[in-house]
């Protein structure tokens, strides 16, 4: 793993990347949750089967974060920062086709730039549909936002809701897990991995 730093308008930014042994076909980003970083059991669990599937992942943690900030910035601001590190890794990488990701905020954030980023497909891990007891809050507007493929991986026990079946994407559920997604990384990997290889190979 290697670390670089990017500047964005909100501040630097950390994009944590790995490399698969051969020539790359496509490059994964992922994103962290909003307390969170990029070290979690669903990220990892991603980060390994992206890798085996050929794929150079960036897991990118935000300035707030950066700075040492648990609060999260504004929608806004954290889309920016999104935009402008994952458009500089995309210039060096050489326009590889490239899977937007990230696990609760980091989804969103995957799924409301997806148009901008012009990504391949998207994944969600343990999308947030509304916050927990508050199911009149629904965040499945931004779920419903991108128009490439779209994989979600959801916990049944998830507090933060479970999106429903449709045909606009796939949605993977792990039996008795919840909003970390920690308890079956196995399960996780693997639907990323059949995603990846399904997506990432009819765009090269």
């Amino acid at each position: 793993m290697t670390r670089v730093e990017i500047g964005t308008p909100s501040g630097t930014a950390w994009a944590d990347i790995d490399a698969p042994a051969g020539a790359p076909v496509g490059v994964v980003f992922a994103g962290h949750g909003a307390g969170g970083g990029v070290d979690t059991p669903d990220l990892r669990a991603l980060r390994d089967a992206s890798v085996g599937a050929g794929c150079v992942v960036a897991r990118i943690t935000q300035p707030y974060r950066v700075a040492g900030r648990r609060s999260p910035a504004p929608a806004p601001r954290l889309d920016e920062a999104w935009l402008a590190v994952t458009g500089t890794l995309s210039d060096q990488l050489g326009g590889l086709p490239a899977v937007h990701c990230g696990r609760s905020s980091g989804a969103r954030v995957a799924c409301r730039t997806a148009a901008a980023t012009k990504a391949a497909a998207v994944i969600a891990l343990a999308f947030p549909v509304h916050p927990p007891g508050r199911p009149e809050r629904t965040r499945l507007d931004e779920l419903e936002l991108p128009t490439v493929p779209v994989l979600v991986i959801q916990g049944d026990r998830d507090a933060f809701g479970m999106p429903p079946q449709d045909s606009r994407r796939q949605l993977v559920v792990i039996p008795g897990d919840t909003h970390s997604l920690k308890k079956d990384s196995r399960a996780v990997a693997a639907a990323v991995t059949e995603f990846l290889t399904q997506h990432v190979a009819q765009h090269r």
